[in-house]
């Protein structure tokens, strides 16, 4: 609005002179005649700025009222009006009951979203492009899952069902980080990110490099484990543990977002080359994610044991240590594993675990994990592997022919008791993750699953501590990795935009042993970066918001 002027003019009827004052507001003239009337319309302003009804009344009313005071109070309108324009939000999510763990807010809110931000959380009514009706459903931060292996669209999708908005493949890391992002950007429905992985350094140095391509049986998921045999098995000199770790070093300048080490997958790998590869991510000031070297009550190698190497390596290094899925590596001794990590944290070690809500595992049937004694290790035999396309549970003869197969093929295995995983899940050290791919339930149910099961019908777990679970822990551990992830598993203003809105009521797991890639029911709404990827229980077509999480060796 320009600033108001006064001119002296003459009534052309009568001769009389006055004042009038002018204003050009939004590209149109108003006249104010002292003693007079308005020489302009209300018609003036429509259509050319968020003006209300009551904001014209408030104009129209004005006649008579002393110049300077008109003057301020048109000058202060059109600030007013200024203010309401800049406070229009990409969307807002209505009336929904807000859940932050962080800050325990529990309440019903609106959330104002826009540029890809949480602007404005108020009980007041916010005005937006979209405005989402949430009464009756759970605002929160979107999921994060530092251990997803399926990366293709179709893992996404059935993720996104699951109220996950960040999968990140922690464990073992793929192969190439560069290729792996240039895949993945602007075509990711989810954020997505990668360790680097010392498996794939180790088969690199022993001359039997993995494929930097995806799995030829299932696409879209890195083909991230060598088949048993002397990269696997046998011990390293010292010159090829320091070529692993220039390895390891170039693959976190590429975005690593942390070494991933799947030690019961090189079980070659000696103790020092476990310290040595620790010792490099404490130069690199990143967290090592370890699937631990062995399973099992069976000495040596028991579960004990093998949480005792790697919380060991953690205190000679400092590194930063993260146990992935603690139910299926430790089995019986969970709670006994539980016990080793929060004695390790209470002596001021770096120490963390996840853990997923299922009795059966899965991985590949011709990995070294299947090195003779794998039956007297995990407590099972040959009719406990399920082929996950099939069903079919394997005979000693049929596991002989997949296990020495140049051929990866996934395998279920059933080795736990549903009173562990009862046990863990609730464990307040316990961060949920899923460890999905395809053939597996919980590729696409994991996080659902913890709703209906522990919150809702068991009530081991509180809504708000299976949220921590889900959102505020996986974020604060991705701080030792990224400065992002600051911004990430909170539901507060500035914080990103990218939450879940569910049904606490009806959210369910539906996949099954035999249709595991059938979605959940009960995520509503899911917003990633700013932008509706899930609308009404619905996959929004071409939509690609997900972005890379990269590691402090690149930045965004």
């Amino acid at each position: 609005m320009n600033s108001p002027t006064e001119e002296i003019i003459q009534d052309s009827l009568n001769g009389k002179t006055f004042r009038r004052i002018k204003i050009i507001a939004w590209g149109r003239q108003i006249s104010y005649r002292r003693g007079g009337r308005f020489a302009g319309h209300r018609n003036a302003f429509r259509g050319q700025s968020p003006v209300s009804d009551r904001g014209l009344g408030m104009i129209a009313s004005l006649e008579g009222t002393p110049m300077r005071t008109l003057i301020f109070s048109l000058i202060l309108l059109a600030f007013s009006t200024t203010i309401v324009a800049a406070q229009q939000y990409d969307l807002v999510l209505e009336g929904g009951r807000v859940m932050d763990p962080e800050t325990g807010l529990d309440g019903l809110r609106n959330v104002g979203i826009r540029d890809g931000k949480i602007a404005r959380i108020s009980s007041e009514a916010l005005s937006g492009r979209r405005v989402i009706h949430a009464s009756g459903l759970v605002v929160a931060p979107g999921f994060i899952d530092l251990h997803q292996h399926g990366q293709d669209l179709e893992s996404q999708r059935v993720k996104a069902l699951d109220g996950v908005t960040t999968a990140l493949e922690m464990e073992i890391g793929v192969p190439d980080v560069t290729q792996f992002l240039k895949a993945k950007a602007a075509h990711s429905l989810i954020h997505f990110g990668t360790a680097a992985s010392h498996v794939a350094a180790r088969a690199q140095v022993f001359g039997a490099p993995l494929p930097a391509e995806t799995s030829k049986t299932h696409p879209g998921i890195p083909e991230i484990l060598p088949k048993s045999g002397p990269a696997t098995d046998q011990p390293a000199t010292p010159e090829q543990i320091e070529s692993m770790c220039a390895h390891l070093r170039s693959e976190l300048n590429a975005g690593g977002l942390a070494v991933g080490m799947g030690i019961q997958y090189t079980p070659g790998a000696t103790r020092l080359e476990v310290i040595d590869v620790f010792r490099l991510a404490a130069e690199r000031s990143v967290p090592v994610y370890t699937h631990v070297r062995s399973s099992g009550r069976a000495e040596p190698g028991s579960s004990v044991e093998s949480i005792s190497e790697v919380i060991g390596a953690a205190a000679i290094t400092g590194a930063a240590l993260h146990i992935v899925h603690i139910n299926s590596s430790c089995l019986r001794d969970s709670l006994e594993c539980l016990s080793m990590v929060e004695g390790a944290r209470a002596r001021g070690l770096d120490v963390t675990t996840e853990a997923y809500p299922y009795i059966a595992g899965m991985t590949s049937i011709n990995s070294a994990l299947f090195n003779p004694g794998w039956r007297e290790k995990l407590g099972i035999s040959y009719g406990d592997l399920v082929l996950p396309d099939t069903g079919e549970h394997l005979t000693e003869e049929r596991f002989d022919e997949l296990h020495n197969s140049s051929t990866t093929y996934g395998v279920l295995i059933f080795s736990n008791t549903q009173e562990v995983v009862d046990k863990v899940i609730p464990h307040p050290l316990v961060m949920i993750a899923s460890d999905g791919a395809e053939g597996h339930p919980r590729n696409a149910g994991t996080y659902s699953r913890v709703l209906a099961q522990y919150v809702r019908e068991k009530r081991t777990l509180t809504l708000m501590d299976a949220l921590r679970k889900m959102t505020l822990m996986p974020a604060q551990m991705l701080e030792r990795s990224t400065p992002a992830a600051r911004q990430k598993g909170r539901l507060q203003e500035s914080a990103d935009a990218d939450i879940v809105v569910f049904d606490a009521a009806t959210i369910r797991d539906q996949a099954t042993f035999e249709k595991p890639m059938a979605p959940s029911t009960g995520v509503h709404y899911l917003v990633v970066a700013g932008t509706l990827l899930v609308d009404d229980g619905k996959i929004v077509p071409d939509v690609f918001p997900g972005r890379a999480l990269l590691g402090p060796g690149k930045t965004n």
